[in-house]
């Protein structure tokens, strides 16, 4: 057996959109199960979202602390954001990103992990980003606003990160899955095996 999720669709007979937000909506779907039965499935629709592990020369990763108010709580994480434009290039949108949360650029881009953050619940895509030969963004900073104007900056070691996220100390998950992809590919064949920047990605399909 072949250990790869594959795509499928099952038969919808109704759906509708009970809720629209600015940047998400939840829709509610009435599914045919394999049985013939039908059941109704409430989500959450979302754009996808790019993160970025920032790497430095001294095996530290660019960290954001921001307030999270669904959960209560100010949580460390790397530099993320959603794709706002329908067929965006991830890899566009990630260099935004770590620009206007971190005010840095990077030289060497790749793909670390692509993960469904909840599928239970929402169809959320995140494609996780290892960026390295950092260095300082020329120009103006971003003008941050509302949870980012509070922001906070930090540079991390990776062995750090990683006790911090195995003791429950760290919670976001693209900093968690980050962090450990990134162990887990230095031990296995090295980052410079990981997927080029460009690799397609079918959750969230972009023009070559």
């Amino acid at each position: 057996m072949t250990i790869e999720d594959t795509r499928e669709e099952w038969e919808i007979r109704a759906t509708a959109t009970p809720f629209t937000g600015k940047k998400t909506s939840v829709r509610t779907d009435d599914v045919v199960m394999p049985d013939g039965s039908v059941a109704r499935r409430d989500y959450q629709v979302h754009p996808g979202s790019v993160a970025v592990l920032a790497l430095d020369e001294e095996d530290r990763v660019l960290l954001v602390n921001q307030y999270r108010h669904p959960v209560r709580h100010k949580l460390w994480e790397i530099p993320a954001g959603l794709l706002d434009v329908p067929g965006e290039n991830p890899l566009h949108a990630a260099r935004r990103e770590l620009y206007e949360e971190a005010h840095v650029k990077a030289e060497d881009w790749r793909v670390l992990i692509d993960v469904y953050t909840t599928p239970g619940g929402c169809d959320e895509a995140v494609r996780v980003f290892l960026a390295r030969g950092l260095s300082d963004a020329e120009g103006e900073r971003f003008a941050a606003e509302d949870e980012e104007s509070d922001m906070q900056h930090a540079r991390v070691p990776v062995d750090e990160l990683v006790r911090g996220v195995l003791a429950g100390d760290l919670h976001n998950n693209c900093l968690a899955v980050g962090v450990l992809a990134l162990t887990a590919a230095r031990r296995g064949d090295g980052l410079d095996a990981l997927r080029p920047a460009e690799a397609p990605w079918p959750a969230r399909p972009f023009p070559a």
